[in-house]
């Protein structure tokens, strides 16, 4: 296209902002098209990009007939119907689809009803969750504890190591005859839990087994697949190197000498709004509890066969990770009911569950899968319940998983059933969604419940190679890029309109206005509408009770668990673009 097409888009765009005061708007250089953004209130549609084959469809509130897509000369490429008015009791509002899937030519549109942009760039490009995927892994990096992150890994958000935890104390919770109240153990590395400095062996489980089973079912991707981190160049995958980081500390929450696992590692109180160097409370070991042990169990058995599998693995490691595990069962059959009290000087996240069905399942399936000794396969029987959207403290259908994409899956045949049965329901709702999306209740941390269910459609992908599931899991990720009520494109450093004031101590206290960039906030819900404090409104309407506020915890806070399935959708469906190049 010449500058004349240029110039007239720039025109066109800067007219629309000086006459019709459309939000969410941003001109960074007029002079350039490609700094030109314009989001209008009347659409909401995926920030980031579209691949040719995907699907690709917005929400849009206006009363015209139909829309137009129009390439950087003003050149109308394609025309759509509206479709009609739905209402989201969730959201309290109705909006139109408008679906331009069949366009697929490679570029940067303008989506225009009744003369008037309402969004560009809508970009269609051959590989559009590359970077997205990369960062969605890399801010794992960011949140080790113990190590600085330098300006050769972590650019502008280079910090120095807070937390070695080289020296950390048995609390009175954990104290017994071989580790005294006030004595000290060494249990460095491992990822900050979320948006505090704490360490969290429940929540460590499920984050870590999502980055194993993108691996597993990704392999050949994940062998190329570079994210700019200090062993990037040794033999191992990015992806497992991050990931036994968070493993080698998980096996340091372990008692040797009876083999309970610890619930947590953190300070008696949350840290301040500080930089981990400047947080110096002492750090304490807090309790063992069944439910860290069975996530610790199962975390490990499936990360011994991972790298047992693995040619660049150390298989001693591998060993080792499944001895700790078999050591740990024996300590959970033992203590089957031992569930985490918090203490009464303790006030960092308790992770309390105390209903372990689904993690005595998992933990037994895990080791049935490695093993192969029917002890863990009773276990598992006994224990078995259908699945559902995986949680931190609803895990079950992670051990459903594992079979399904092992060689144990002849032998549990109904679980196949129950999966796709279960994963079917999760298509339905989404047919019947004003916003098109499996989504119908808005828990703490919903952005990670529609995460899990793409994850979930693109394991049933991988089961069955029905396209339905794929298009599914896109729509789910469309939501997070801001296809969704509030218009927020919902991972840091991504889309026209995304978080700038993350609850993470780290985006916090630095001297760099952008946050962290690659994580995954936890979305809208009306569990604690105060947590702003009483100057800060947020909408009673569930799905658009979200506010870009640092003390907004219950909806802008970051987390593992929730981060490790946009991994997994984003590299996947990577994977699912560079095969279509090919």
């Amino acid at each position: 296209m010449g500058i004349s097409g240029f110039m007239w888009l720039r025109d066109v765009v800067i007219g629309i902002l000086l006459l019709n005061g459309l939000s969410h708007c941003q001109v960074a250089n007029t002079s350039d098209v490609s700094s030109l953004q314009v989001l209008s209130n009347k659409v909401l549609c995926n920030q980031v990009a579209y691949s040719p084959t995907s699907e690709k469809m917005v929400l849009l509130n206006t009363d015209a007939s139909d829309f137009q897509i129009k390439d950087q000369g003003g050149k109308i490429v394609f025309t759509g119907p509206i479709e009609p008015w739905m209402k989201w009791d969730l959201a309290g509002d109705s909006v139109r689809k408008a679906n331009f899937s069949k366009l697929v030519a490679i570029g940067q549109y303008g989506l225009w009803v009744n003369d008037t942009l309402l969004a560009y760039p809508i970009v269609i490009t051959k590989r559009p969750y590359e970077t997205l995927a990369r960062a969605s892994l890399k801010a794992f990096y960011f949140n080790r504890s113990g190590i600085d992150i330098d300006s050769t890994h972590g650019g502008r958000w280079a910090r120095a190591a807070g937390h070695t935890d080289t020296v950390v104390y048995i609390h009175y919770s954990a104290a017994d005859k071989n580790r005294l109240e006030g004595s000290s153990i060494s249990s460095p590395g491992g990822w900050y839990d979320a948006g505090d400095y704490g360490k969290y062996t429940v929540n460590s489980g499920i984050s870590t087994y999502t980055l194993l089973l993108s691996y597993e079912l990704n392999k050949d991707y994940h062998q190329n697949f570079h994210m700019d981190i200090p062993e990037s160049n040794n033999e191992l995958p990015d992806i497992l190197d991050e990931t036994l980081y968070n493993l080698n500390w998980m096996k340091t929450m372990q008692d040797p000498n009876d083999g309970g696992v610890y619930h947590k590692l953190t300070s008696l109180d949350f840290d301040g709004m500080v930089m981990p160097k400047k947080a110096l409370a002492k750090r304490l070991v807090v309790q063992k509890s069944t439910a860290a042990t069975l996530n610790f169990i199962a975390t490990m058995a499936y990360a011994s066969q991972v790298l047992k599998n693995c040619s660049a693995a150390n298989s001693e490691l591998a060993k080792a990770y499944l001895s700790s595990a078999l050591t740990a069962w024996k300590w959970a059959k033992a203590n089957p009911n031992t569930y985490y009290i918090q203490p009464s000087d303790v006030t960092t996240g308790a992770y309390i569950d105390t209903c372990l069905v689904d993690e005595w399942f998992w933990a037994a399936a895990e080791l049935y899968k490695v093993t192969g000794d029917k002890l863990f396969k009773d276990d598992m029987l006994m224990n078995y319940t259908k699945p559902t959207t995986p949680k931190w403290d609803l895990v079950g259908t992670l051990g459903i998983v594992s079979i399904l994409t092992s060689q144990k899956t002849v032998e549990f045949a109904s679980y196949k059933n129950d999966f796709l049965t279960y994963v079917n329901e999760l298509l339905n709702i989404e047919q019947s969604s004003a916003y098109g999306v499996s989504l119908n209740q808005f828990a703490w941390g919903s952005n990670s419940d529609v995460a899990n269910q793409g994850m979930l459609k693109l394991v049933a992908y991988q089961l069955t190679k029905d396209d339905k599931y794929k298009s599914s899991a896109q729509n789910d990720l469309d939501y997070l890029l801001g296809r969704n009520a509030t218009g927020y494109c919902f991972v840091t450093g991504f889309g026209i309109k995304s978080p700038l004031f993350i609850h993470h101590r780290p985006s916090a206290a630095d001297d760099v206005e952008a946050p962290v960039p690659g994580f995954l906030v936890g979305g809208p819900n009306t569990i604690a509408l105060n947590d702003c404090g009483p100057t800060v409104i947020r909408s009673s309407f569930s799905a658009k009770s979200y506010v870009d506020h640092q003390d907004s915890y219950s909806t802008n806070e970051v987390a593992i668990n929730w981060n490790a399935p946009l991994v997994f959708i984003t590299t996947l469906i990577d994977a699912y673009d560079i095969k279509h190049l090919n």
